[in-house]
């Protein structure tokens, strides 16, 4: 079992930078693939990016291509999202994601999920 929990949300204005972070519980966190996806008010969750068990790895989904970074550390088992130039489309609650086996965007291929951060970037 893995507990997932977020910090660093808040509140941003357009063309600002925040970093999320996400600690993880449990000895095995350095062997699952991690993920950031998000929700925005009124609709679906949707992938953000995601990085290898070793961090060697990584894809995002084309909205933030260039603009976030993730990545990890896993003396600290504790991943991470980079998030600079924020737009308002970016508004939403945040959520990580523990995948035991599997690499990529698919939610279904994630196993543990946090609770969520909201970040909210004014314009």
């Amino acid at each position: 079992q893995v507990q997932l929990v977020e910090s660093g949300g808040g509140l941003v204005q357009a063309g600002g930078s925040l970093r999320l972070s996400c600690a993880a519980s449990g000895r095995t966190f350095s062997s699952y693939t991690m993920g950031w996806f998000r929700q925005a008010p009124g609709k679906e969750r949707e992938f953000v990016a995601a990085v290898s068990w070793s961090g060697s790895s990584t894809i995002y989904a084309d909205s933030v291509k260039g603009r976030f970074t993730i990545s990890r550390d896993n003396a600290k088992n504790t991943v991470y999202l980079q998030m600079n130039s924020l737009k308002s489309e970016d508004t939403g609650v945040y959520y990580c994601a523990a995948s035991r086996s599997n690499f990529g965007k698919l939610e279904r291929i994630y196993d543990y999920w946090g609770q969520g951060t909201q970040v909210t970037v004014s314009s």
